[in-house]
């Protein structure tokens, strides 16, 4: 079974949230995304100063089975990409909680906050 941290909010796309401060949040992929995707081989990442919309693309990941899109969970301002993710995108396979995360956003919109999935529900919808 996929691992769900309940500190962490979720989205239907699999995506997680955590807070950073009280406008930044660190975005990745969960462990049940990075199962269903297999081995991941590539990752591009958004850039900083981007502008991301909830809902909306802004990345992929590329695994030997598919390639998936990564959502932005909230809009705002990319302040930070994981940079190790280019030399080793294998990172999101191992730990997609903690190094494996992917960028952090600056919100624009924080009621966006409130459509975030909670553990719990994000465990039902996975199930």
């Amino acid at each position: 079974m996929a691992k769900v941290p309940v500190d962490l909010k979720y989205t239907k796309e699999h995506e997680w949230v955590k807070a950073v401060s009280s406008d930044c949040y660190r975005v990745g992929i969960t462990d049940y995304a990075q199962v269903a995707l297999g081995d991941i081989v590539y990752i591009q990442l958004p850039r900083i100063g981007d502008q991301v919309s909830a809902g909306k693309v802004c990345g992929e990941v590329e695994s030997t089975k598919s390639v998936s899109e990564i959502y932005a969970p909230l809009s705002g301002k990319v302040t930070a990409v994981n940079d190790l993710l280019d030399g080793a995108p294998e990172t999101l396979n191992k730990e997609p909680y903690e190094q494996g995360w992917i960028f952090e956003v600056e919100i624009s919109k924080p009621s966006e906050l409130d459509s975030l999935l909670s553990a719990g529900a994000y465990t039902s919808l996975t199930a």
